[in-house]
């Protein structure tokens, strides 16, 4: 009868442990290595505040859309991203419209003090619209930026870093909007701060 080597499983047990311990060490990584601009809101008098209105924020793509409606009295409305000729030879009526390309990033908060928001890669301006549930106008926001591609340690990949170089906006609830640091990064620190004339806190 051949008896087992209790040492053996717990230098295996060991040894792991320090390899473990070892490797994850070694890893300086960011836990929060996600990169957003950060948007914070403040009343006329520069005081943070939280909105108490309901806000949503798209943000405009490049490009547009071009639809085609066709219609004929006693028959099924047709819509199309193409021309069909043969709808019009057989007495459709045509409407072209054009429209925007846009994605909903923030869909109905309320309470809020800040956003963080994504930037474009490889477009160098964001355009962005606030929209509110207490006023019939919407904002829009222009932020133009450079974008810097950043590599620390190899096994972090690669991330998108910007620098804004200038905002702007349409004035129909917010006051002014200005840069209070320009490096976007996955640091999170405030980069723009949103002043509000009073109608949103």
């Amino acid at each position: 009868m051949i008896k087992q080597n209790k040492l053996i499983p717990t230098l295996l047990v060991v040894t792991s442990v320090v390899m473990l311990s070892a490797a994850c060490s070694s890893n300086n990584c960011p836990l929060d290595n996600s990169v957003s601009c950060n948007y914070y809101f403040y009343d006329s008098q520069d005081h943070a505040i939280s909105i108490g209105d309901t806000l949503s924020v798209s943000i405009l793509l490049p490009g547009h859309d071009t639809l085609y409606t066709y219609r004929l009295a006693g028959y099924t409305t047709i819509e199309s991203r193409t021309r069909i000729d043969s709808l019009i030879e057989q007495g459709y009526k045509e409407l072209v419209s054009v429209t925007r390309h846009d994605s909903t990033i923030i869909n109905q908060v309320s309470g809020v003090a800040y956003l963080q928001l994504p930037m474009a890669y490889f477009n160098t301006a964001d355009t962005l619209v606030f929209h509110y549930a207490s006023i019939t106008n919407n904002d829009t926001l222009y932020i133009e930026h450079d974008n810097m591609p950043h590599v620390g340690l190899p096994e972090c990949g690669s991330y998108m870093f910007h620098n804004i170089k200038s905002v702007k906006s349409t004035d129909y609830a917010i006051e002014r909007i200005e840069i209070s640091n320009p490096n976007v990064n996955y640091e999170g620190k405030e980069n723009i701060k949103i002043h509000f004339a009073g109608t949103l806190e």
